[in-house]
């Protein structure tokens, strides 16, 4: 790794700060990451909110050694569609940071978990449903895993939380909701609520208890 120069190590510890601000405003649905892309090696040098299960020190991404190669990468990229490694649908912006002499140094990026907003959308459509719209009863009376999935993003929402950042005593809660409503016997339950909560199989058994 080449070694920083007073300003670029500004300009990084300053990014750090701006990091740990936004990732305070927009916690807990948007994760805030910071990238040196002087080590790209060990690029994550910051990571708030953490939905993406990466850790400080991974590398950079793709788009990361795009614009180590290219100084004339786009420097702001926004609201592109991305997607964590679970499945669940993000949106993404990306900022890239050059120092004085135009290369870029580092990259601030944001990652916005839509689960909470679908569940918003949900719990919306659901409250504006007028019975004998077929297509409404469709949509809101989805069945299996798709239902389990969409009364778990109901009960976040409600908590203006996701589903992966529940507490425990709200997640039990959630279990026991489902429970009631039956859903626990649908096939491959456990297995469906364990990986849009995060949490492992056996958290899912202990908290139906």
């Amino acid at each position: 790794m080449p070694k920083k120069t007073p300003e670029q190590q500004l300009l990084l510890a300053q990014l750090k700060q701006v990091a740990e601000g936004l990732a305070q405003t927009f916690a807990p649905f948007t994760e805030v990451v910071v990238h040196d892309l002087l080590d790209p090696a060990h690029a994550v040098l910051a990571i708030h909110n953490n939905l993406s299960g990466r850790e400080v020190g991974d590398p950079a991404t793709e788009l990361g050694l795009a614009r180590i190669m290219d100084p004339g990468y786009d420097q702001v990229i926004a609201n592109y569609p991305n997607q964590f490694a679970d499945g669940r649908q993000a949106k993404s912006t990306s900022i890239g940071i050059k120092d004085s002499q135009g290369r870029y140094i580092a990259a601030l990026c944001m990652n916005v978990d839509l689960t909470l907003f679908q569940g918003f959308q949900s719990a919306i459509s659901k409250f504006t449903a007028i019975e004998g719209g077929t297509a409404a009863r469709e949509s809101l009376d989805p069945s299996g895993a798709e239902l389990i999935r969409a009364r778990i993003d109901e009960f976040a929402a409600r908590l203006a939380s996701t589903p992966r950042a529940l507490k425990p005593d709200d997640r039990r809660t959630l279990v026991k909701e489902l429970k009631s409503a039956g859903l626990l016997e649908v096939r491959r339950a456990m297995d469906t609520i364990a990986a849009h909560l995060g949490v492992s199989r056996a958290t899912v058994y202990s908290d139906a208890k």
